[in-house]
């Protein structure tokens, strides 16, 4: 009963929502393992007999084994969508997640680079088709702030570079048009020119960025490649491909960029998600004072 309620949820993300596969994903990795220390520690086989109490002990054994505060608000409200479902399906007629208090995240202020960083991560030796997919990629990664999926999911298409412009599909399938600057245009337009079709040879694919082989890059992929740019730009920073779109909100923030127009250009939701970067450049005003003023 309780597998055959969790796919119909799965189902229901997919079909009635249209979330993507990497969301739906996560979902099910939260719910499986919701799911089976329900099975396996409170011998429950049926989601009616599932309490408040039971959800409570799942949070504190994940609390025990060390998770973060961060960690467990998203699969409490995993665990709350799933039972709004089992209530809306008539699968159970009471929901056992009600007035659970969401633990409060730690708000961590993302890493970001400096401007000199990403010159230098940005300053790729372009010698081969390879080497002008990378340098395009990361500029185009940083002129924009696309989420790495985003990225490798562009589509030829995608690009009007006459307008300076991109068109992406973000979370939940929004779409957003996000400006190109002119070092990313030039960078991109080089890599359709010279180096695309040198990968591509003779397949018909339409993503933009693609692999040795000509297929569509992957988000691994992508990773590894950033890793190699950034170990020969002598980078030493723990770099990780959201750092860029870190770093490009950042920048812009600090450089009198409105915070609504940021939002947009990062496809969140909420603006209190866009808020953290405003904390990011006071830290740094803080650090700019101390270094630079004569009696801080």
């Amino acid at each position: 009963m309780m597998d055959y309620a969790l796919e119909d949820f799965f189902h229901y993300l997919t079909v009635e929502r249209g979330l993507s596969s990497n969301t739906i994903q996560s979902y099910k990795r939260d719910l499986m393992q919701y799911q089976q220390f329900l099975q396996q520690e409170l011998n429950l086989s049926d989601w009616d007999q599932v309490t408040r109490s039971h959800i409570m002990r799942y949070l504190h054994d994940l609390n025990d084994k060390g998770r973060s505060s961060a960690t467990v608000a998203r699969l409490l409200s995993s665990i709350r969508l799933y039972h709004q479902f089992l209530i809306r399906e008539k699968v159970t007629n009471e929901d056992p997640s009600l007035h659970i208090e969401t633990p409060k995240k730690e708000r961590k202020l993302p890493k970001v680079l400096s401007s000199e960083e990403v010159d230098k991560l940005l300053n790729v030796e372009t010698k081969d088709p390879l080497s002008l997919r990378n340098k395009a990629m990361l500029e185009m990664l940083y002129a924009t702030g696309l989420r790495v999926t985003e990225l490798v999911s562009l589509k030829v298409s995608d690009l009007h570079l006459t307008m300076g412009f991109v068109r992406c599909l973000g979370k939940g399938s929004k779409e957003r048009i996000i400006p190109l600057g002119d070092l990313a245009k030039e960078a991109v337009q080089t890599y359709l020119e010279q180096g695309r079709g040198a990968l591509v040879k003779n397949k018909k694919t339409e993503e933009l960025f693609v692999n040795h082989h000509g297929n569509k890059l992957s988000r691994q992929g992508f990773w590894k490649i950033l890793k190699a740019v950034a170990r020969d730009a002598g980078i030493l920073k723990e770099l990780t491909p959201h750092t860029l779109r870190h770093s490009f909100a950042t920048h812009l923030l600090e450089n009198g960029a409105d915070l609504r127009a940021v939002q947009e250009m990062l496809g969140h939701a909420d603006i209190s998600t866009t808020q953290v970067y405003t904390h990011v450049t006071k830290t740094r005003l803080k650090d700019v004072y101390r270094s630079y003023h004569p009696r801080a």
